[in-house]
């Protein structure tokens, strides 16, 4: 359920004005390439569902077996090629009807259900469970005892208890069989004898712990005082919504109800996410049913009818009844996993006082100092009842109204500002950084376009490449030299930077310079980068003796030049050239046997089997360096990199090295600590490996965790890779800056990037995670097989070091995309939380290839606790509308804090995980994907 009214996103003030303005007539508000890597993970045993199917030997003949769905390859795009079955889902679909009162659970209760038994000797009985229609007894059958004893006296039972609590459940052989959201006791008799139960599905053991507190609180007259009173709030509000909006309805004044296009508006202004057909079509079917059971009325008394009488067309036009209208209110705004998460806070009331809430904020949602007066703000935020406002409410549609509000989101808004401390020194950062800036598709051929500078920009880079070459008329120009791409003139390119680098980040800029110029061409660039960036140029040179670059906050609004250097004192002289694109021309050529003749069809040659030509070395190039353009190069000095014990020694901090992927990677596997105490006085820059023609990316983690700061990522390629790094540096404020971790930073601290391990001094995290459900979760891009029908799944991924990569997966609930409710708790141990993202995953479970719904990721250190919603986005990284996950997070052993909340998330022991798979690349083992695999042709959703 989204925030009440479409226009109400930060939900300030009553949202009851939202709906007065809709109910009005206004006008509502329409509903308006891909990961090439993962990280490698260590498969864990599924946890544990409601209902394992390693039971059915244990239980009765007579239960009825559940038909497994056919298993199928996951195919989309952060795990292609990856044989991997899916797990079987045996779960079963509660009943159509929405629970929203503890009357829906007596109701459901009296109709029954089917519940396993669990038994001292480890036996599991399947028996179905009802309660008598005078609701003053449980009942059960078959049973091998006579009827009048398989029944247990509301009057007799002491508690109800929740989870697997009782010495039964303990000792029993299926223990950790059983999910601790379906299993619940009812402790009775003068003997405290235990009934221990497990539902297929939490949903149905809320049901029944819910309304056995109710029965037991207010016993067999629990029915008639809740009618009485049940969703007052609601009822009341539901009323004057829809009086105001037939009052507003312009039509005859004689004419009741409500036309079923403002109907269905007003609907959608409180579920936005719900489709219009869906809701006219509800209400059509109300009105057929009514209108066909008012035919055989009339039959039945006069006995014949008017064959054309019920045959009517419904037009739009057609008019809503406010029984209709609260009906279908019920069915489409009613979200069942957060009423049961109201009463639990409630004292068994149907809403929430002041207290209540109190409680469920500091216990649940990691608020501290809060009181009854910040309680009854919230309130008179959401409630949209005048009712619940007056007199300190919050019913269940003012509860929704807050958890699905921007305060209850899972991103800490903490963190949309800069929040790190900025006057370490420039080594001591991850600096979010561009390759080859201007090109806006491929390597080879693609177009460039001033707008891939002015984009990175926008979105926080901080670090962007300039590759210019001699051009026409004495023009320098911008292209990859080697390539078709075509070039732009360096003075446009200089003009968007000048503009665009302080617009998203005040701290500085780096714009590497590869420089491939004639000294006439040189005395051009020179000039265009005076006059354009001007003052904004930092061309003081360093202080020497100094051990570290200064930092981001005394850099502010200033753009460092990164490029070649002459020696101190000397005049216009040669220095080696760097020339990133030369390579990967070479092997297409070779890759293309030679490559077009002059004058040939060359712009049809294509990069066909790059990764299958070995690499040769190319012999240094030197050329002319200007000295004016020498003077401009002065913190981002750039020299070749011979080996660790050499840098040592000789280099500057001002100097740093570049680093090819492939050397990286092979760097990281090899001498992993020797890399981070590099990275603690030095920056290092590593780029793409030339064989990445398709601008495909590397996982950035494999080279932040050897604390490498300028990866340089393709940043017109979406996908998994460059959700890491956008979710990376959203953590400080989108500034483009992340402080690297302590133990990366401090002098005598020793880390090694691949450790399979904790991590020493630094204390492990626990981070608990319950997937509870997803909300209007879309259809597919592109999939057509199954009309609109979606059964989803969710994967949680942990992106870190080696000893933390992992990922684990709900089980798949079939033909629900509104509000499938998964109801399963995950635990991870993370042993660097500071180098750890979480990402979500939605994927639509199909019979052919599971494809690629939504995705969210975020570093382990944004993460608020709580009750939490989960905005999922597309592949390109767009949010998807109204598309939601609602999730529940605890982390223990937080630095700086206490211990989470783990209240309403079970801390299930996860299995034994298995050793670590690393992928053996070209660069050696690492936690991401094989460089083999990365190097993709193209990368493809499924």
């Amino acid at each position: 359920m989204a925030e009440f009214g479409e226009n109400n996103k930060s939900a300030v003030g009553p949202p009851v004005a939202d709906w007065k303005a809709a109910s009005g007539g206004g006008g509502m508000s329409p509903e308006t390439p891909v990961s090439n890597g993962n990280c490698t993970v260590k498969r864990l045993q599924k946890q544990p569902s409601c209902e394992s199917p390693t039971w059915e030997s244990a239980v009765s003949d007579s239960a009825s077996k559940a038909i497994p769905r056919r298993s199928s390859l996951i195919k989309d795009g952060s795990r292609a090629g990856r044989d991997r079955k899916k797990t079987v889902s045996f779960s079963s679909s509660l009943s159509e009807k929405k629970i929203s009162s503890a009357a829906d659970c007596i109701h459901s209760m009296v109709e029954g259900i089917e519940l396993k038994k669990i038994r001292t000797n480890s036996r599991v009985y399947q028996r179905y469970y009802l309660l008598d229609a005078g609701l003053q007894a449980l009942c059960w059958e078959p049973s091998k005892k006579e009827s009048d004893k398989a029944r247990i006296s509301l009057a007799s039972i002491r508690e109800v208890r929740t989870g697997r609590n009782t010495e039964t459940f303990r000792t029993s052989g299926v223990y950790e069989q059983i999910s601790e959201d379906c299993a619940f006791s009812i402790i009775y008799g003068e003997m405290y004898e235990s009934l221990d139960l497990v539902a297929n599905s939490a949903e149905v053991a809320n049901i029944w712990v819910t309304g056995l507190r109710y029965l037991m609180q207010y016993g067999k007259h629990a029915l008639d005082m809740l009618a009485s009173s049940q969703d007052s709030l609601r009822l009341g509000w539901l009323e004057q919504l829809f009086s105001s909006a037939a009052d507003s309805d312009d039509l005859e004044e004689d004419v009741e109800g409500l036309r079923l296009q403002l109907a269905v508006k007003l609907i959608r202004s409180v579920n936005p996410g719900v489709g219009g057909g869906k809701v006219e079509l509800r209400f059509k079917e109300l009105q057929r049913v009514r209108t066909s059971m008012s035919g055989l009325t009339l039959e039945n008394e006069s006995g014949a009818k008017d064959p054309g009488e019920n045959k009517r067309p419904i037009g739009r036009n057609e008019r809503v009844t406010k029984q209709d209208f609260i009906k279908v209110f019920h069915d489409f705004c009613t979200r069942p996993e957060i009423y049961f998460l109201l009463v639990q806070f409630s004292s068994n009331k149907e809403f929430l006082d002041t207290k209540d809430l109190m409680r469920f904020l500091e216990a649940e949602q990691g608020m501290a100092q809060v009181s009854e007066e910040t309680s009854l703000k919230l309130i008179l935020s959401h409630e949209p009842s005048e009712e619940g406002r007056q007199q300190g409410y919050l019913s269940l549609d003012g509860f929704t109204s807050y958890l699905t509000s921007a305060e209850c989101h899972l991103f800490d808004r903490e963190h949309d500002g800069v929040c790190q401390d900025m006057t370490q020194p420039l080594s001591h950062y991850y600096i979010s950084s561009s390759h080859n800036t201007y090109l806006i598709e491929d390597q080879f051929r693609g177009p460039s376009d001033i707008s891939g500078y002015i984009r990175a920009l926008k979105m926080g880079c901080r670090c962007v490449e300039v590759d210019v070459w001699d051009g026409p008329d004495g023009e320098p120009v911008v292209c990859t030299g080697h390539s078709l791409s075509p070039p732009l003139l360096l003075h446009c390119v200089l003009d968007a930077i000048g503009r665009f680098a302080f617009v998203a980040s005040h701290y500085p800029l780096i714009v590497c310079i590869e420089n491939h110029c004639s000294v006439q061409q040189q005395q051009v660039m020179w000039q265009h980068l005076v006059r354009i960036l001007g003052e904004k140029l930092y061309a003081d040179p360093p202080y020497e003796g100094k051990s570290y670059l200064p930092s981001p906050h005394a850099l502010r609004n200033r753009i460092l030049l990164k490029g070649k250097k002459l020696g101190p004192g000397g005049e216009d002289g040669d220095v080696s050239e760097e020339d990133e694109g030369a390579e990967m021309s070479q092997k297409i050529k070779a890759a293309n046997s030679g490559g077009a003749a002059p004058g040939g069809n060359e712009k049809e040659m294509l990069p066909k089997s790059v990764t299958a030509v070995p690499p040769v070395p190319l012999p240094p190039k030197r050329f002319q360096l200007l000295k004016e353009l020498s003077d401009l190069v002065t913190l981002c000095r750039s020299i070749s990199f011979i080996d660790f014990p050499t840098s040592s020694k000789s280099q500057n901090p001002w100097e740093l090295c570049s680093f090819h992927e492939t050397l990286a990677v092979r760097l990281a596997g090899e001498s992993p600590g020797d890399f981070v105490n590099h990275n603690k006085h030095f920056l290092s820059r590593v780029y793409p490996s030339p064989m990445r023609v398709d601008s495909s990316n590397m996982n950035p983690q494999d080279l932040w965790k050897c604390g490498c700061q300028i990866v340089s990522m393709n940043f017109q390629t979406a996908g998994l890779m460059m959700d890491l790094n956008t979710a990376w540096f959203r953590q400080n404020g989108n500034c483009g800056y992340v402080l690297r971790p302590a133990i990366m930073r401090q002098e005598v601290s020793y880390f090694s990037a691949n450790t399979r391990d904790t991590v020493p001094g630094v204390s492990p995290q626990l981070l608990h995670v319950k997937v509870i459900s997803g909300q209007n979760l879309p259809k597919p891009r592109g999939s057509g097989a199954k009309g609109d029908v979606v059964d989803p799944y969710v994967y949680i991924e942990i992106h870190g070091i080696p000893a933390d990569c992992t990922e684990r997966r709900t089980r798949t609930m079939t033909q629900n995309g509104d509000n499938p409710v998964f109801d399963e708790s995950f635990e991870f141990q993370i042993n660097l939380p500071e180098l750890t993202m979480v990402r979500f995953v939605v994927l639509d479970d199909d019979f052919i290839g599971d494809e690629f719904i939504g995705q969210y990721t975020i570093p382990l250190e944004c993460l608020q606790p709580g009750y939490r919603h989960v905005p999922l986005q597309s592949l390109t990284g767009d949010e998807l509308p109204h598309a939601k996950l609602f999730v529940h997070v605890a982390l223990t052993n937080r630095r700086g804090g206490g211990e989470a909340s783990q209240e309403g998330t079970v801390g299930e022991e996860g299995p034994q995980r298995e050793e670590l798979r690393s992928s053996e690349g070209p660069g050696g083992p690492g936690c991401g994907r094989g460089l083999q695999d990365g190097f993709s042709s193209a990368e493809r959703c499924h």
